[in-house]
């Protein structure tokens, strides 16, 4: 991947709607090998989807909860299974596994404090859990997909 490679991506994570010709005039690239780069970056799994984001609290969604999870069971199997439970609860955004004293954290967004204890109670009714603790978010002061991509000089 070389600095115009980065250059592209760049310009995509922040606005997926730029043309190929507005993006090759930024890059100094003409339009047809800066189609190319796009298509090699997308086939390369580097670009993985292109997506438009959402407000959500224009859309009602105005509590997001960081949800830190403990467990007593380690093994593959209940990992399968909390891995498939969590995946499909529209309201997990994010979900990853931890190094440390907790073993999974969720970013979860709901409209409320009544959705988020529905929520909870799917969650804990579904798989055994050691403890769960919830920290709710009172402001969202910074939030961004774009990834700190270098751009080198060449």
């Amino acid at each position: 991947m070389d600095t115009i490679d980065r250059k592209i991506l760049d310009l995509l994570q922040r606005d997926a709607t730029l043309s190929i010709a507005e993006i090759a005039d930024r890059v100094g690239l003409s339009q047809t090998p800066c189609w190319k780069r796009i298509q090699r970056l997308e086939s390369q799994g580097v670009i993985e989807r292109r997506v438009a984001l959402l407000n959500p609290e224009k859309l009602g969604l105005g509590l997001t909860v960081f949800v830190s999870i403990e467990t007593n069971d380690h093994s593959q199997e209940w990992l399968a299974r909390f891995a498939s439970l969590v995946s499909s609860m529209p309201e997990v955004l994010e979900f990853y596994r931890m190094a440390g004293d907790i073993d999974y954290m969720l970013r979860v967004i709901v409209s409320d404090m009544a959705a988020y204890d529905a929520f909870y109670k799917r969650l804990i009714a579904a798989i055994p859990l050691k403890n769960v603790s919830s920290r709710f978010a009172m402001e969202r002061v910074k939030a961004s997909t774009a990834l700190p991509i270098e751009i080198r000089p060449v």
